[in-house]
């Protein structure tokens, strides 16, 4: 049954987001929606959810259609309220004095503990901020949820509860879900959606398959645009040589048959279509500096510890060398962070236990991007700290997918995905022959994590990465270091441990 048809629908912001989008949700649907950064995702969800009015374009609701819409992030009026009380503050007044008792529920089958109930949502992580706003939507009992980056900022364990929770919901209520996670997509939608510019397109599929599917059908595109402009071009060729006989004959047929193939060549180049190209979401192109170093560096048995000195592990004895991208693994709180940070500032001061060869040239990007001041702009960013000339500072600015218009403005006012991007950027002008990245791939989108995916294998990186992305550390690690009790242990793979997080 169709809750809700979308019909010729277009989003213009300055320059078009989406246009003449076609689409119809059932009951049943769990739909994967799909774009690069700043392609409209979110403004779809809100159009769908009655909060932003579309520029051209309808849609047909079924009558008294309540929507679920979890944003991103909570309203900056709420952050002072409990986790509880914004959660109970999502039902009507008079259901709220009587049936308080349905916010417990919501909170227990979403597995939120008592004591982070009554905590702000100010106090509160990233992580449990959207799982309020996600309580908050699903208490109201939506006919349809939209759930804008669910998993950004939760760790493995969180993501298989919401997987699981997701999986249990009722079959007849749809959801749409904006995610950068391959993994997560693959598990908990039947459908995908890639929004485009132009010619958006639906696959019955989860992601994975759907991507292979979309990549077919733009070879596809590829190979008619080809064809088509190979046609007409024929047809010009033939109504050429027709030209230059009927004018030396004076014949009028002739003439006029020519007429009829550059107006058929016409009519095939208007109506050809070139296959999609993704425009400006850039390329993160990632270069060495060169080493002979054998070994990076030397851990030496380091004890890893919190900010107030509790042992959380120790390494044992390790080295990274050249070429090894190794992915740690280890539950929240375990310490991860802490090792990643040790080694950044091992660098950096080279007055530490742990041993760094002197060739090292480091690149440090931590989950808050914190590397970036938002102070600056992308402009100062850039052409501040490398000697590129401020022409080529904006035409790397704009591969990296920070656009014009934004590359004066304050860091501050940029989206999470162009921060990502301008970090990678400015990690890529840095030459350097060492990673260190701590979840990378927060604000990524698919593409960008895609395009850092194969610069680190294909040019032979070293680094050590924190990741939640699945798809992502999968695709990249060919070591792996796991944190289990107290100690740092090399392990073969990495699926009994995610197996072991998701299922947890």
């Amino acid at each position: 049954m169709t809750i809700l048809n979308i019909n010729a629908l277009g989003v213009t912001l300055g320059d078009p987001l989406f246009t003449d989008l076609n689409l119809t949700i059932s009951k049943g649907d769990r739909i994967g929606l799909v774009a690069a950064n700043g392609r409209g995702k979110s403004t779809l969800l809100a159009c769908i959810a009655g909060t932003f009015e579309q520029t051209t374009g309808e849609m047909t609701r079924a009558r008294g259609l309540r929507v679920g819409h979890v944003a991103q992030y909570v309203p900056g009026d709420a952050l002072q309220k409990t986790l509880y009380d914004m959660v109970l503050d999502a039902l009507p007044q008079e259901q709220a004095e009587y049936e308080s008792w349905r916010v417990d529920v919501v909170l227990d089958d979403l597995k939120v503990p008592y004591d982070l109930q009554q905590k702000t949502l100010s106090e509160l992580s990233g992580g449990w901020q959207r799982t309020a706003l996600l309580a908050a939507a699903w208490i109201t009992e939506p006919d349809l949820l939209l759930l804008d980056e669910p998993t950004n900022h939760l760790d493995l364990h969180r993501i298989g509860l919401l997987q699981e929770w997701l999986a249990a919901l009722p079959r007849d209520v749809p959801a749409m879900i904006i995610s950068h996670d391959r993994a997560f997509l693959d598990a908990v939608t039947n459908r995908t959606l890639f929004l485009r510019a132009e010619r958006s397109r639906v696959f019955q599929l989860p992601f994975t398959r759907a991507r292979a599917a979309l990549d077919e059908a733009d070879a596809a595109d590829e190979r008619r645009f080809a064809n088509d402009l190979n046609k007409a071009a024929q047809l010009r060729k033939q109504a050429a040589k027709l030209k230059n006989i009927g004018i030396n004959s004076g014949s009028d047929l002739l003439v006029n048959k020519t007429k009829q193939l550059s107006e058929r060549a016409a009519k095939i180049e208007a109506a050809a279509k070139p296959a999609h190209q993704e425009r400006g979401a850039g390329d993160i192109r990632l270069t060495n500096s060169g080493t002979h170093a054998k070994a990076l560096i030397t851990l030496d048995d380091l004890p890893v510890t919190t900010p107030d000195g509790r042992l959380l592990y120790n390494t044992g004895k390790k080295w990274i060398t050249k070429g090894d991208r190794i992915v740690l693994l280890g539950t929240n709180g375990t310490g991860k962070t802490r090792l990643v940070t040790a080694i950044h500032q091992a660098i950096a001061t080279q007055d530490s236990p742990i041993k760094c060869a002197p060739t090292v040239v480091e690149a440090y990007a931590d989950q808050h991007l914190s590397q970036l001041s938002d102070d600056d702009t992308p402009m100062t960013a850039v052409a501040g700290q490398f000697d590129v000339g401020d022409q080529r500072a904006r035409g790397l600015l704009a591969g990296a997918g920070v656009n014009i218009q934004m590359q004066d403005t304050k860091i501050g006012g940029l989206s999470g995905g162009q921060k990502a991007r301008l970090a990678m950027l400015i990690l890529r002008l840095r030459a350097p022959n060492f990673y260190l990245l701590d979840e990378p791939t927060n604000h990524l989108d698919i593409e960008g994590q895609e395009a850092l995916e194969e610069e680190l294998i294909a040019h032979g990186a070293s680094c050590l990465l924190v990741s939640h992305d699945r798809s992502f550390l999968r695709n990249v690690g060919n070591r792996f270091w796991e944190i289990k009790g107290k100690r740092l242990v090399e392990v073969d793979d990495p699926e009994p441990f995610l197996q072991a997080e998701i299922s947890g």
